[in-house]
C-alpha cells in the first residue's frame, strides 16, 4: 500500500500544490493502489515539506525523487521507453515550471497584500487567531525572503508579469500544436506541467498570473486534457 500525505483543500482547489498532485495523477497513471492523508504541516514531512509517500513501511520524500522511485518499482513505468529528445524536452519544461514559474504563482498569493487573506484562511485560520496571525506572519516573511534569494524577488511587478509571460508562452506555443508536452503522447513530464497549470487557472478567486494565463486559451484545455486522462483533478 501507498499512502501520498498531501495538503488539504485550499482556494477552491482540491489539491492546491502542483507537487503533490502531480505524485498523485503519477500513481492513478500506474495504476498503483494508494490513499491520501491530508496534512495540513509541512514540518511534519522528512525534509520539512510535502509531498512525501509511504510505500510498504519505507518513507520516500520530494516529488521529483518519489516519481524516480515509482519509476523503478513499475520498472520503468514513468520513463521507460522515452526517447533522448523527450527526456530532454520534457526535463526542461519541469524545470521551466518547478523551478521559475512556480515561485511565481506562489508569490501572487502570498505576497500580494489583497490575496494574502485567502492564504491565511486557507492555511492558519484553524489556528487560535493570535497563534494564526503570529505563524502565518512568519511564514509570509520566509517565502518573501526565499523568493528574493531566487532571484525573481529582485524585480518589479513589471519585469516578473513578463518573466511569466515568457514561460505561458513557451508553453502554449508548444501545446498549441501537440496534445502533450513531448509530442503526441502523454509521458510523466505533463504531469508536472499541468499540475501547476490547472492550480494557476482554477484558484479562487483569481490572482494576477490567472487572468495572465486565462490569456492563452491552449494552457486551460491541454490542462484540462491531462487531467481527464489520469482522472485526478486539481479543482474539487
Amino acid at each position: 500500500m501507498i499512502t501520498l500525505f498531501t495538503f488539504p483543500e485550499a482556494f477552491g482547489l482540491r489539491n492546491v500544490s502542483p507537487f503533490c498532485l502531480k505524485v498523485e495523477m503519477a500513481l492513478s497513471y500506474l495504476d498503483l493502489q494508494h490513499e491520501i492523508a491530508l496534512e495540513s504541516d509541512p514540518r511534519k514531512g522528512p525534509k520539512d515539506k510535502l509531498p512525501f509517500i509511504i510505500h510498504d513501511g519505507v518513507t520516500y520524500d520530494d516529488s521529483e525523487l518519489i516519481l524516480k522511485h515509482l519509476d523503478e518499482f513499475t520498472n520503468g513505468g514513468l520513463y521507460g521507453g522515452l526517447s533522448a529528445k523527450e527526456v530532454g524536452v520534457g526535463t526542461a519544461f519541469c524545470r521551466l515550471v518547478d523551478d521559475h514559474l512556480y515561485w511565481i504563482v506562489v508569490a501572487s498569493r502570498w505576497l500580494e497584500d489583497d490575496w494574502f487573506p485567502h492564504v491565511y484562511r486557507g492555511f492558519f485560520s484553524r489556528m487560535p487567531p493570535v497563534i494564526g496571525t503570529l505563524v502565518s506572519r512568519m511564514a509570509r516573511n520566509q517565502v518573501k525572503k526565499t523568493y528574493h534569494l531566487h532571484g525573481l524577488g529582485r524585480h518589479s511587478m513589471e519585469q516578473q508579469a513578463w518573466f511569466a509571460r515568457r514561460d505561458l508562452e513557451a508553453i502554449n506555443d508548444v501545446v498549441s500544436e501537440e496534445r502533450y508536452i513531448v509530442g503526441q503522447r502523454l509521458t510523466v513530464y505533463d504531469f508536472s506541467v499541468a499540475s501547476l497549470l490547472s492550480g494557476m487557472l482554477d484558484n479562487k478567486p483569481a490572482t494576477w498570473m490567472t487572468e495572465l494565463a486565462e490569456q492563452y486559451p491552449a494552457l486551460a484545455a491541454y490542462a484540462e486534457r491531462v487531467q481527464s486522462d489520469v482522472n485526478v483533478y486539481c479543482r474539487r
